[in-house]
């Protein structure tokens, strides 16, 4: 192990340390999203849009993101659509991501009890009162467990991007090593920054699930 080899390094994985962090979160925040649209869409059964809304669920979660950073990156390009590959990995990572993430908030909402909903209708609530006020809140507790696991589940996911190019951690490494074949050094660089990242993020989210479920439940 050379200490030499990872010091002039460090500038370059410092680069693909933030641009991974900056993907992951600009993917899980877009995720979050498009799972808690599709998820109400789905859980009110509204016409057309729940149809479409499983289509794509079950179309994002049972294709492999790499075939999708694929399609995205060199068959868009064919019919005129061409993007950097930037903007590839982060409409992947949302597309794969929200279909994970509305699976985990229907199931939390459906964890929200039938009396409640209908005591909702009683008062007079349509479908957006009842997700604001009975539903989500509720239902978001009850998905933190699913939120937490999809959270971790995206940020591992970016190592893919590398083959589209996107010069994040995994790809710097295998740049690396390719050029000066060291690989004990650059792989030992490349657990570390996951576990940089990665580690402070399950810490965070076991604390933040249990503030939600005692703010919830009490316990």
């Amino acid at each position: 192990m050379n200490w030499t080899v990872i010091q002039q390094a460090l500038p370059i994985f410092v680069r693909g340390f933030e641009l991974t962090l900056w993907l992951s979160l600009i993917g899980i925040v877009g995720s979050i999203i498009v799972g808690i649209i599709v998820s109400l869409v789905q859980y009110f059964k509204l016409p057309v849009l729940s149809q479409i809304s499983t289509a794509y669920v079950e179309l994002a979660r049972n294709t492999p993101l790499l075939i999708q950073l694929f399609f995205l990156y060199y068959a868009f390009p064919v019919i005129g659509l061409k993007m950097s590959a930037e903007v590839c990995g982060i409409i992947g990572l949302i597309f794969l991501g929200g279909a994970y993430m509305a699976e985990g908030f229907i199931g939390g909402f459906n964890g929200v009890s039938p009396s409640q909903i209908s005591s909702g209708k009683a008062l007079g609530m349509n479908n957006f009162q009842l997700a604001r006020y009975v539903v989500f809140p509720q239902g978001f507790s009850l998905s933190m467990p699913a939120l937490t696991a999809n959270i971790i589940f995206l940020i591992k996911e970016t190592s893919i991007f590398s083959v589209i190019a996107i010069p994040e951690l995994t790809n710097t490494a295998l740049d690396l090593i390719g050029m000066y074949y060291r690989s004990n050094e650059y792989l030992l660089m490349l657990v570390v920054a996951y576990a940089i990242i990665l580690i402070p993020v399950i810490l965070l989210l076991t604390w933040l699930e249990r503030r939600v479920r005692y703010a919830s439940f009490g316990d």
